[in-house]
């Protein structure tokens, strides 16, 4: 039976209201609504029984001047109170907390002028503005992050968005309303006495998007202790997956790690294959966790062999699963969230204690026993279920992402026991800030032979990565490529950690040359590349032009045939140096200066042979230099 809502408003006398808390120069509110937006399936009668309406001055104001209003819906309670607080200019702090259950929803507008894109940490979605009515993406510990911007002319933000909660599922929406030609965010969480308020961020100050969403990370930073990376992490590596796929073997480990040591490459990663005979690829086969004692019959000293080639060494678990062709199978066949025909495998429930303890005690065997250097947990995401099932007995967690919290934390500390510095990968996307205190890089998400989508995937991972290191998905191309081409594909990475993932005995001179060159680069300006201050630019089109910084150097990648502005140097003490990494087939790099100065310019091709190095006389407005496909341009400013 359908009880007919209550609807109360903050003008509403009953004692049950307690009216939302303001800033003291802030307006009260009242329970005007706006136009509502249309969305496909909406219930007309399904409602709880009591549903508040309030409206939050912020104190904001819009691009058009007009004041920025918060609207906040209550279902199913009406004893919950919000404040406002103004965080820097143009941003400002919203927190709600309930004295009893309720479904919190909070809706703002702001006017779509001149909007170009919608930025999400999402790994499928595009930069296009969508409606208003597609369905909210529900974020939670194991998937994506509450954050999102609304980006307009010249790369600044229209207004970005971020909540605090970041374990516990929250359903974030937005999209332009036709109905008023406005974009609206939402964002929805269930709230209750003994539980973590709803907690949003929104900035209208009008920043570079990027600017807005460092200050986001730093926000969800405020408290959260993070062991620090690793060196090695921070480095590039090898990976064996594209290259070898599950054909890997001791032989064929050791020799690719001796030629990727060479090439300067710090950690080598052996993924799926260590741990089967079979090599039929899906995931019936995980869940023992032993080597293939064909492949590896002395995992121990096989291990010592490539720290003696100088690389760190992780070891790949693809955690939740547990395949139908392990003896671990009858254990745990119960104890599961979801089975996944299509994979032979299931997803196992980490509420469980006896599943936490066996996988825990399987991941550290590879540190505690094999000497590894650290792991990489893959498919955490498939811990996020939609409707999860009722924690069964035996469980010691109600909710999954309390389980899987738990389980990476004990994991974490039982790892460091042995190894501090351990090096710990996850994956797009599963990119909660929740987890970084349990992992030391993130990789973007696979993306084979695709390089611009590495590009945009690893871009994305470093706006809101906090304190990880960034990996690049795994990095191959064809047995036929150019050396210019490979140079590309590097490049496409250069602001992340590559990971290599050919065979690189079946190489080229050539594309061993500009393998060797880029990594090189890599290597030399990591602070500046991975630690720098990031700004991409248009993100509508794929970001053609990326850039970081800090106070020596600012390194430059054309994607696309754009001009390079020099950066303002308002002392003496300003960057000096300039990187332009060319990655468009056009070799005409234009720069723009703003005053007339004399610079060394050293251009290379993408092996690194010196092409020319001469002094130029910078002239203000455009500089023509020409820069190969594949190619760097070092330009070093007087004083």
């Amino acid at each position: 039976m359908t009880t007919d809502p209550k609807t109360v408003s903050a003008q509403d006398p009953s004692p049950r209201d307690a009216a939302p808390q303001h800033d003291a120069d802030a307006p009260q509110s009242d329970s005007q609504q706006p136009v509502p937006a249309w969305r496909p399936g909406a219930s007309t009668g399904e409602t709880p029984g009591t549903v508040v309406h309030r409206r939050l001055a912020t104190g904001l104001s819009h691009s058009t001047g007009d004041l920025l209003v918060l609207h906040l819906t209550g279902l199913g309670g009406d004893r919950w109170d919000a404040t406002v607080a103004r965080a820097e200019d143009g941003v400002v702090l919203i927190e709600v907390s309930a004295a009893q259950a309720v479904t919190l929803r909070a809706e703002w507008r702001v006017p779509c002028v001149g909007a170009t894109a919608y930025w999400t940490p999402d790994t499928d979605a595009s930069r296009w503005l969508p409606p208003s009515w597609i369905t909210p993406r529900t974020v939670s510990l194991a998937l994506g992050a509450p954050v999102a911007s609304l980006v307009g002319a010249h790369d600044r933000a229209l207004c970005t968005a971020a909540a605090g909660e970041t374990a516990a599922p929250v359903r974030v929406g937005a999209g332009v309303v036709e109905e008023s030609g406005e974009f609206a965010f939402t964002v929805e969480q269930d709230l209750t006495p003994d539980g973590p308020p709803m907690r949003l961020r929104i900035d209208l100050s009008g920043r570079h998007f990027a600017a807005t969403l460092r200050a986001v990370t730093d926000w969800w930073a405020e408290g959260v202790e993070h062991p620090g990376v690793a060196p090695a992490a921070r480095m590039p590596a090898y990976s064996t997956w594209y290259s070898l796929h599950q054909n890997v073997d001791t032989a064929a480990v050791e020799r690719q790690a001796a030629l990727a040591a060479g090439l300067g490459c710090e950690s080598i990663i052996v993924d799926d294959g260590w741990q089967t005979a079979d090599r039929t690829r899906g995931y019936g086969h995980c869940g023992d966790w032993e080597p293939n004692p064909t492949a590896f019959p002395d995992i121990e000293a096989h291990v010592t062999e490539v720290h003696r080639r100088g690389l760190a060494y992780l070891l790949w678990y693809a955690l939740p699963f547990i395949g139908r062709h392990n003896d671990a199978w009858d254990r745990f066949k119960d104890k599961v969230l979801r089975e996944e025909p299509h994979l032979e495998a299931a997803v196992l429930d980490p509420r469980h204690p006896e599943v936490r303890a066996y996988l825990i005690d399987k991941v550290c065997r590879a540190v505690e026993e094999w000497g590894m250097d650290g792991v990489k947990l893959d498919f955490i995401d498939r811990f996020a279920v939609a409707d999860a099932p009722p924690a069964p007995a035996g469980a010691d967690h109600v909710t999954v992402h309390e389980g899987l919290r738990r389980l990476l934390a004990e994991l974490d500390a039982r790892l460091r026991r042995t190894r501090p510095d351990v090096i710990v990968e996850h994956r797009q996307p599963y990119v909660s800030p929740s987890l970084w205190p349990y992992a030391t890089m993130v990789r973007a998400t696979d993306c084979p032979l695709s390089p611009a989508e590495n590009r945009q995937r690893t871009v994305d991972c470093r706006l809101t990565a906090g304190p990880l290191a960034v990996h690049a998905d795994m990095i191959m191309w064809n047995s036929a490529e150019t050396p210019e081409s490979v140079a590309v594909h590097l490049i496409n990475a250069l602001f992340s950690v590559p990971q290599i993932s050919v065979d690189l005995a079946e190489q080229s001179p050539g594309r061993l040359a500009a393998l060797r060159f880029w990594l090189g680069v890599f290597r030399r300006h990591a602070d500046v590349l991975q630690l720098g201050a990031l700004e991409p630019a248009r993100p509508d089109l794929g970001y053609p032009l990326v850039s970081a910084h800090d106070d020596r150097t600012t390194v430059v990648a054309r994607y696309a045939p754009l001009p390079v502005a020099l950066p303002d140097r308002e002392d003496t003490d300003g960057p000096r140096t300039l990187l332009v990494a060319n990655a468009d087939r056009d070799p005409v790099v234009l720069l723009v200066a703003g005053r007339r100065e004399r610079a060394l310019a050293l251009v290379q091709d993408c092996g690194g042979e010196i092409l020319s190095e001469t002094v130029l006389d910078l002239v203000p407005g455009v500089n023509p230099v020409t820069v190969p496909t594949g190619g760097l341009l070092t330009l070093t400013r007087e004083h």
